[in-house]
């Protein structure tokens, strides 16, 4: 229900939170046979605990002088949050990054927006950057970014990467709302994502189902709940979805998904750029500012009875 893991994202970080991927495969290969339940447990642990590159990269990033640092407590955590300008007296934007990242990831975004006239407001998720607890799902996504937004009020706009696109639009409702969103390579069916995750630990097939129970008996949501697909059609406010068709950990028919359920949505495909370097492409942020300024930006994707998830 988190990450959409990839074995390139598996050799690039380290830590607890991470694995060695040969290792893994061979043990979840012989435990899903000979121990599923052990097996299952261990799988849904890996799948909700954070890399640790989430904290040691927060902890090296430089904000400017400008940026405020703070904290909310949200479900008995302590989120981290960090804001440029005045959201209580100005519009703001609410930055949302994906699985294993951090707030301050976004720091290229600030810049541009602050020149719009948004104020800025960026945090940790749980378990991620500087905000405590060790675990994290995708519901637990959903409630920080709607409460961090509900602190603040309505949002002009909110940005959002990866798992963290998924979150935004889930959040969407009468609690909280912002008027527009950018999506930059947003997750949108936590099904394939465990089903991804399965296949490159060695999970066994027959343990995803069972996988899926526990995980709702984690969060009290059925995953396919979560499918995003089955919320878009109410989405009224316009945005501008950003994919790259050589992302490898979230591909690019997910994004296309996103436009083809979304009234409001239109699609920009780049290419080259992959999952991450996407979110601060300098091309990525001027498509960007060129949509807040209200230039046509991206195609509008015509949904399809034939491809009703926007698969192909």
């Amino acid at each position: 229900m988190t990450r959409p893991a990839s074995p390139a994202v598996a050799k690039r970080h380290h830590g607890p939170g991470a694995f060695k991927l040969g290792a893994v495969r061979a043990g979840f290969s012989l435990g899903s046979r000979l121990a599923p339940a052990r097996a299952v447990e261990h799988a849904l642990r890996l799948f909700v605990t954070p890399f640790a590159s989430s904290r040691t990269r927060a902890q090296r990033a430089q904000p400017d002088a400008d940026m405020q640092r703070g904290e909310l407590t949200i479900r008995d955590r302590r989120i981290a949050t960090y804001t440029w300008g005045d959201p209580g007296r100005q519009p703001y934007a609410l930055l949302v990054h994906g699985w294993s990242s951090f707030g301050l990831r976004y720091l290229p975004w600030v810049a541009p927006l602050r020149e719009l006239g948004y104020a800025v407001v960026a945090f940790d998720q749980p378990g991620h950057g500087h905000s405590e607890g060790r675990t994290c799902t995708l519901p637990d996504f959903v409630d920080t970014a709607r409460e961090v937004g509900r602190h603040y009020g309505d949002a002009a706009l909110t940005v959002a990467h990866s798992l963290g696109g998924a979150a935004a639009v889930l959040a969407q409702g009468e609690a909280w709302h912002a008027q527009k969103l950018i999506l930059i390579a947003p997750a949108a069916d936590p099904v394939a994502a465990t089903q991804r995750f399965s296949h490159l630990v060695r999970l066994g097939d027959h343990l995803r189902e069972r996988l899926h129970e526990r995980l709702q008996a984690m969060t009290g949501i059925n995953i396919h709940d979560l499918q995003v697909h089955r919320h878009l059609p109410s989405l009224g406010q316009p945005g501008l979805i950003v994919h790259d068709m050589d992302d490898h950990d979230v591909p690019w028919a997910e994004g296309e998904r996103y436009a083809r359920h979304w009234r409001g949505g239109r699609l920009l495909t780049t290419q080259g750029l992959g999952h991450h370097r996407v979110l601060d492409a300098p091309e990525v942020v001027a498509a960007s500012v060129a949509f807040l300024r209200g230039e046509v930006v991206g195609e509008r994707v015509v949904s399809s009875p034939n491809l009703p998830f926007g698969d192909s």
